[in-house]
């Protein structure tokens, strides 16, 4: 069985072997999001295309997530939600192949869209609601947040290493004389090794975490409007995001303070270290405030700092306030994932995850697109201020319409 250094005290107590397996594979996936969100828009640069086109590839790798994610949840009930994660791995590696070998705009626009490249610092694809759905069976009530809070960490700490790797074509074209452009493509070919591997790792997970007896006849039951409800307000939450994804993030960085893609690599790598340890805090934070008050507490203040940065008129100052977001933004994501997996039956978990991870990329399809025109009109950082404004008014619909509705072990 594969094992973490000091797993004793990271994985929480009571927790099934299998929930190692799927957090080695969330780790990997990480990784390979961490360092293509940030060599994406740079090697479609490289190409040739323009900020409008690179966000025109952006929006299809979100838009084709959210409808294969959308898919996922009216099936998964259906099927052995390991058989669709070993499907995913292997489009995943498929993806990664697929990106090497073309490079006109309406094939690499295609493969966007039934691909896995994740454009986001965050997991928007048809592999996270999968992959909590098991988790959720692996572990008690009493330590689900903390169990998902050591899941997001994961992705976040090694999605931070990933935007460090982010830098290895530019040491390549240094010190190995390779063309920039083949150097890319090498790590696009890691990422498809990646999901490779997460294949052999779900092969291995144990047939006890799909009981037969308590697959529904239906997607969703008794609890088909709270999750729809949920979706639906998560979605604005998502179309916000979607205006800072990390890819137009870096485009941004890049364009405004004219930096290197190394340095843009370790901006985002301390910027993902600080999002990665926060989330360790939202489990004892949840103890005591709850669920709702920790999403909405935590991602308010983010969301100020994050309308600040294109204020700044130096590059110090904008990270300060970048670093200060960071720190807040992301102790939201184990509290929600947490919550959905709460407040609906366990036959209904597979598709509540399903469909309320929707909104992480199909809503978010929308806003990338605009951000990128917005991009082309002034160097200021409209997208920015747009996505931190329209966050605010998430949180406040959050607090008011959820702050009663409280899982079971707040009652």
């Amino acid at each position: 069985m594969l094992r973490f250094p000091f797993a004793a005290s990271f994985i929480p107590p009571g927790v099934l072997p299998d929930a190692r397996l799927l957090l080695w594979a969330r780790g990997l996936r990480a990784f390979g999001d961490g360092y293509v969100s940030l060599l994406l828009p740079y090697y479609l640069m490289l190409l040739g295309y323009s900020a409008l086109e690179i966000g025109a590839i952006v929006t299809a790798t979100l838009l084709g997530s959210g409808l294969m994610t959308l898919g996922v949840g009216f099936v998964a009930h259906r099927f052995r939600q390991r058989t669709l994660l070993e499907f995913a791995a292997v489009l995943m590696a498929a993806t990664g192949i697929a990106f090497v070998l073309t490079t006109d705009f309406w094939p690499l626009l295609l493969i966007a869209v039934i691909g896995t490249i994740n454009p986001s610092s965050g997991d928007a694809s048809i592999f996270a609601p999968l992959e909590q759905s098991l988790l959720t069976r692996t572990v008690s009530a009493e330590h689900r947040t903390a169990l998902f809070a050591r899941y997001s960490l994961i992705g976040a700490l090694i999605g931070a290493l990933g935007a460090q790797a982010s830098g290895l074509p530019t040491f390549g074209e240094k010190w190995l004389a390779l063309d920039i452009k083949y150097a890319i493509q090498v790590m696009f070919l890691v990422y498809g090794v990646c999901g490779v591997i997460s294949f052999s790792l779900y092969r291995r997970l144990s047939p006890q975490l799909e009981p037969h007896d308590e697959a529904p006849s239906a997607p969703l039951g008794k609890s088909k409007r709270m999750v729809y409800t949920l979706a639906a307000v998560f979605s604005l939450d998502a179309f916000a995001g979607g205006f800072a994804v990390q890819s137009l993030l870096a485009l941004w960085l890049l364009q405004r303070f004219e930096l290197s893609i190394v340095t843009a690599g370790t901006i985002f790598f301390w910027t993902g270290i600080l999002g990665a340890f926060s989330q360790l805090a939202a489990a004892r934070l949840a103890r005591r405030i709850g669920l709702i008050n920790t999403m909405v507490f935590t991602h308010l203040p983010s969301n100020v700092f994050l309308i600040l940065v294109p204020l700044m008129p130096t590059l110090p100052l904008a990270l300060l306030f970048l670093m200060l977001r960071s720190a807040l933004s992301s102790m939201d994501i184990p509290a929600r994932t947490s919550y959905v997996m709460a407040v609906v039956t366990p036959g209904e978990r597979p598709a509540a995850a399903s469909l309320t991870a929707v909104p992480r990329s199909l809503a978010s399809s929308i806003s990338p697109m605009f951000a990128g025109w917005l991009l082309t009109l002034s160097p200021f950082g409209w997208p920015l201020v747009i996505c931190g404004g329209l966050k605010i008014v998430y949180d406040l619909i959050l607090l008011a319409m959820f702050r009663r509705v409280r899982p079971p072990e707040e009652q």
